[in-house]
Parts: C-alpha cells; structure tokens; sequence
C-alpha cells in the first residue's frame, strides 16, 4: 500500500514513519516543511521513504488529481503551538488543509486518518469523553485547540465519523520532539538542567483544589500512541474519533520523581511562577476516557509511568532517534 504521512518530520510523524518501516512500510511520500530552521530533518535521517514533498505542494497535487495511487493519507502534520497568537494561520494550516484533504480522500476512495488533539478539551469542565455526543459543547482554551475542534465538528456534522479515523492525542513524549523548542515536554525541556543542576523546575499552582506540582496530566510515551495509530492503520474496519490516552493521569511531581529515579539522582523540586499569559489558560488536570478505544477492539496495556521515563532517558542521554 502507498501511504502519504503530512507531518513525516515532525515528532508524531516522524516516529510513525519508525514504526511503519518497522512494520514493512517503505512505499510513503514524506510531506512536511523542513524551510523552518528547526533541524526536523534529523528526525528523519536512515529512514525509508520514497520521495519527500513541502507541504505547500500537496494541495496542489489535490487539485491536480494526482494522488489517486495512494490507499492511506496519515494527516500527522499542524501547527501544534498552544501560544500562537495568529488565529488565521490556525484556521488555514490545521483547519482548511486538513479538510481539503479529507473531502478529496473521500471522494476517491482513499483512507484518511488524521491528528485532533486533547487540547480540545480546554480546562476540563466538561470532562474527557470522545463520545461524538459531548465534542460539539466542548471549548478549547487556545486557537491550536479551537483548529482541531473545528475539525472534529466538520467530521460529526457531516457525519462522517464512520469513514475517517481521527487520534486525540494528549500529552505525548518521547524521542524525536527536540525540535520543539517549547513545545517539548517536561522531560525534554529540563533533562540536561536535572543532570547539571541535580533539580528541576515546576510551575506553583494557582488553583486551591492543587498544591504545587500535583497538576495533573495524562502523559502517554510515544511508542505506545504509535501502537494505537497502528492498530488502525492495520483494522480498515475500524472508525471514529478516538482518544488516545493512558486513561490514568499523574501529577508533575510524579513525572519529577520518574526522571529522578531514572538517573538515580535525589529528587529535588523548585516551585516558580507561571507566565501570566499562560494562568488562565492553562490545564490542571486532564485524563483521557479509554473506553471508546477499547470498544474499537484495542486492548495492549500502555507502559507504566516510570518505564516510559526510564525508557525515554536512554534516547536523551546521546540525544539519539527513532
């Protein structure tokens, strides 16, 4: 099968390219924008792949008619910055492109599944279900959330969810996101200040209902959310919107306490403060409701908290891929 993976160097993609060669997988057309300065192309070195093209490219293959020869588009790649302040690049780059290839995948006959993300949950009032019921009332608190939830309504709107398979994807870490810059998670962000400075850095909480470092967040290790993508990518059967989440949340100290132990170094924690830009919006606590996903037939258990962490520090030690 000829598969087109949007996002191939990215972090998410990029280790999906790993596992799809893994699994046999060579005959991909690699799309995505290595023009950023951001080194993606690493990320993507020794891996197999049949021909690369820019992301600006690829809708213009769209109206071209030109990818009829493809069975699976894999739309991994978005704009996956929660601080962004231009609300129409969102709109354009993750809403519009998504859609524009979902409409020609579905006209031709080809599958498409595409990244949504946990951040359309917002501060998590209104819960964590991916029951297509609840995600039309749901209000993300950034316009990277509010993209992917736009999306997510085009799909049930149009009643498409039995047709597309789209992968909320919560707090993912793991090799392959040094790109990142801010973005990275905790791990990444503070690995090199834990081994210097034998501590780390959280953010107070400014929430009465959590003391400090007891925020909590469903981290998920990016090989076992590329199991996940897997198992759909291998049962075509298979459809809808699905969280993909460990169903467990931990709190920041625990993610701490995991990387100290990983080093064996003695846990020690300094509390600051957050940004101002970032106290309203941000989230004290999310936790993927798995119950969808194990309907859909998924039933691999996810790597425990301090396995992924111990797991992740080999890769960072040498700053080394998937």
């Amino acid at each position: 099968m000829k598969i087109i993976l949007t996002g191939g160097a990215g972090f998410i993609g990029s280790c999906l390219l790993w596992k799809l060669n893994k699994e046999g997988y060579d005959k991909i057309l690699l799309v995505d924008d290595l023009k950023d300065g951001s080194e993606k192309e690493k990320n993507i070195e020794g891996k197999k792949f049949t021909d690369y093209l820019d992301k600006s490219e690829l809708p213009k293959l769209v109206d071209r008619n030109k990818l009829k020869d493809y069975g699976l588009i894999l739309h991994m790649g978005a704009c996956s910055s929660t601080t962004g302040t231009d609300e129409s690049y969102y709109l354009e780059n993750n809403y519009g492109y998504t859609k524009k290839l979902a409409e020609y995948c579905l006209k031709n006959g080809i599958r498409f599944q595409f990244a949504s993300s946990g951040a359309t949950y917002g501060d998590g009032s209104k819960g964590f279900s991916d029951d297509d019921k609840v995600t039309p009332s749901l209000e993300p608190l950034n316009f990277y959330g509010k993209s992917k939830q736009l999306f997510d309504i085009w799909v049930l709107e149009n009643k498409l969810q039995d047709k597309l398979v789209g992968y909320k994807f919560f707090n993912v870490y793991g090799p392959n996101e040094y790109h990142k810059k801010e973005m990275r998670s905790l791990i990444c962000k503070r690995f090199d200040d834990v081994v210097r400075e034998k501590k780390i850095k959280l953010f107070k909480s400014y929430n009465p209902g959590y003391k400090d470092g007891e925020q909590r967040r469903d981290f998920i290790y990016i090989k076992d959310a590329l199991d996940a993508v897997y198992y759909f990518i291998e049962n075509p059967d298979k459809a809808g919107i699905y969280n993909v989440g460990t169903g467990k949340a931990h709190t920041w100290n625990e993610l701490a306490d995991a990387l100290f132990g990983a080093l064996n170094i003695p846990i020690n924690i300094e509390y600051v403060e957050m940004p101002e830009s970032l106290k309203d919006k941000y989230q004290y606590h999310t936790e993927a409701e798995i119950g969808k996903l194990r309907s859909a037939g998924y039933k691999k258990e996810f790597t425990s908290l301090k396995e992924a962490v111990k797991d992740y520090t080999t890769y960072l030690k040498n700053k080394s891929y998937l």
